[in-house]
């Protein structure tokens, strides 16, 4: 972030600062990153339009052996299945080839909708705000600047009650072992501290990445459900396996953090998808 950036992710005229940098990657992680960028230019040649970084690796806070690698990609147009098999193909070479990370994450997308004006305050905040230009074209230069403001609470979080069903069923299809539901706890707790944190973003008027920040900032409004988020923060850095946490998520803290929302926000508008 620029020197005058705010401690809570703003700058001086009150916009998100981008979180991130290359310089930032931690050095156990740069031979990830340059593998993954060669992958890439390799895989999409020409097609690919510009790829980034996000997560904990360019933020700096990456743990070897225990955090992923997670990538933005954008095409010249509309990835097709065999795009999306590419990249999981190469994902898991690279979890392979670096134990140093433990997975990886990649989000597929063509230029024009992340530039759409329906994904403006949604994927469009993600990449301008979240993500490190790795290969390409910026495309945050054709984007807004960004204020924590309640239209930007709607359009990334407001969404909820639409997965909630989704979720319930993930649940039921997963295996009954407290491996197979580790990943669904780290995937669920992080979504619901993110989407309490973005609940009272406007109020709270910054932004952070932090599970733990997000946590305390929702508890500061939301007191009777402090302990909740706070536990929920700590099983989205350090997860297990436990059935009852996820119920938990979708009969209790789900449901009523999807109803809040929605009187506080409102809902977002209906993807195509």
């Amino acid at each position: 972030m620029s020197g005058n950036a705010t401690s809570r992710g703003l700058d001086a005229q009150g916009f998100i600062e981008r979180e991130g940098s290359l310089a930032r990657v931690p050095h156990a992680f740069r031979p990830v990153v340059a593998a993954a960028r060669d992958g890439l230019l390799e895989v999409f040649k020409t097609r690919l339009d510009s790829a980034y970084l996000y997560g904990s690796v360019p933020r700096g806070n990456a743990r070897v052996g225990r955090s992923d690698l997670d990538l933005l990609v954008a095409l010249r147009e509309e990835p097709t299945d065999a795009d999306r098999e590419a990249v999981r193909t190469l994902g898991e070479a690279l979890d392979k080839d670096f134990p140093q990370i433990d997975g990886v994450g990649t989000l597929l997308y063509g230029r024009s909708r992340l530039l759409s004006e329906l994904e403006t305050y949604d994927l469009g905040w993600f990449l301008a705000c979240l993500c490190t230009p790795l290969l390409g074209e910026d495309l945050a230069e054709y984007l807004p600047r960004y204020r924590p403001d309640s239209l930007l609470a709607r359009e990334t979080n407001g969404d909820l009650a639409l997965l909630l069903p989704r979720w319930r069923q993930r649940i039921a299809d997963v295996e009954d072992t407290d491996e197979a539901r580790l990943p669904l706890v780290r995937f669920m707790s992080r979504h619901l501290v993110r989407t309490g944190f973005t609940l009272v973003m406007p109020r709270w008027n910054g932004w952070t990445s932090d599970l733990t920040e997000m946590a305390e900032a929702f508890g500061a409004y939301y007191p009777e459900r402090a302990e909740q988020m706070r536990a929920t923060a700590v099983l989205g850095y350090e997860p297990r396996g436990d059935s009852a946490v996820l119920r938990s998520y979708v009969d209790d803290l789900g449901p009523w953090l999807a109803e809040e929302y929605a009187r506080v926000h409102g809902i977002k508008a209906p993807r195509p998808d």
